[in-house]
């Protein structure tokens, strides 16, 4: 599949790029037509690093946040955004901040938790919801519920790639969008048209990479 590999950059940020792969993907939501390669992004400081100060740019003067919660790999983008939100400045709304980073744990029905020791960074907190890629938004539905529950207020969404616009009221901050992926296709399982074109699956595909069928 590699040799398939294409990239394409940021249009704000140059040095900011993803792999995409075409093929026929399943995720554990959905089936869609492009693996997004968000590996370098997640796994080398330097990127990780401008896409941190991209998606702090929407929040730098207007969002209080004390905690941003990482899922699917962005605890390191989490640090590096929390540093530039906290950065010093008369007009930075967080200025000099001590902001929370945390990622939360999943229990035996894979629903989302968070721990005693945690749960206090986590109730009644301004809380930014960081996530790699999102195809339907059932996993940030999930964390919605989650933040619910522990009485966390969301003020913000943010992705490296996002298919949709907002969720639950709120704008999603993406990098990349739909718009920088004119063909990309999300489907359900039961209605996707490369299955019913008799399509073999390249791959299953989760936040932590893909494997080969």
């Amino acid at each position: 599949m590699e040799n398939r590999l294409q990239e394409i950059r940021s249009r704000s940020n140059r040095n900011v790029k993803i792999g995409l792969i075409p093929g026929h993907f399943a995720t554990n939501h959905s089936h869609v037509n492009y693996y997004i390669d968000l590996t370098s992004i997640k796994s080398r400081h330097k990127m990780a690093k401008a896409v941190a100060e991209e998606l702090a740019n929407k929040y730098l003067t207007s969002t209080p946040i004390d905690t941003i919660i990482c899922l699917e790999g962005t605890e390191m983008i989490g640090a590096f955004l929390a540093d530039f939100l906290a950065q010093s400045g008369s007009m930075i709304m967080n200025s000099g901040n001590d902001i929370v980073v945390l990622t939360p744990e999943l229990n035996v029905n894979n629903q989302m938790i968070f721990r005693d020791n945690t749960q206090k960074m986590v109730w009644g907190k301004n809380i930014l919801l960081l996530i790699s890629s999102v195809s339907t938004g059932k996993t940030i539905s999930r964390s919605i519920d989650c933040l619910r529950y522990y009485s966390g207020k969301l003020v913000g969404i943010s992705a490296v790639f996002s298919a949709i616009r907002e969720s639950n009221g709120l704008s999603v901050n993406a990098i990349f969008t739909e718009e920088d992926i004119p063909h990309y296709h999300t489907m359900p399982s039961m209605e996707c048209s490369m299955c019913k074109n008799k399509q073999k699956i390249d791959a299953i595909v989760n936040s932590y990479g893909y494997s080969r069928i």
